[in-house]
């Protein structure tokens, strides 16, 4: 499976993760020159969170949640208050949640949600 699919996929499985707990996605792959958001939702108490979504086929080369180096915190952090502004959502709660999906051989699938990590 190539890198974009892989992607792809594993968005679309914390995409429904979200959903499951009530939140709704307002934005998936926002973009701007700096980078791009994975996805953006709503939590049902109105609070604003911003989600990057790595995926892996194995950790052959490490779980998937440490390819978030230092560098890409800051800036998902970045990205997550220019959605804001560009959004008028300036001043809202928000928060910066991390997803590793994990594909294993066996045909099963693993999620490392974790929430406010920025």
């Amino acid at each position: 499976m190539n890198k974009q699919l892989l992607g792809a996929r594993g968005e679309e499985e914390i995409r429904r993760y979200l959903e499951g707990k009530g939140a709704a996605v307002l934005d998936r792959n926002w973009r701007i020159k700096e980078g791009e958001i994975d996805l953006v939702a709503l939590t049902p108490d109105g609070e604003i969170i911003f989600v990057e979504v790595k995926s892996r086929t194995s950790r052959k080369y490490g779980d998937p949640l440490e390819a978030i180096t230092p560098i890409k915190a800051e800036r998902l952090q970045r990205l997550a208050l220019a959605w804001l502004a560009v959004h008028g959502h300036w001043g809202s709660p928000f928060r910066i949640d991390c997803a590793g999906v994990l594909y294993l051989s066996d045909g099963r699938t693993e999620i490392d949600y974790r929430e406010g990590v920025l």
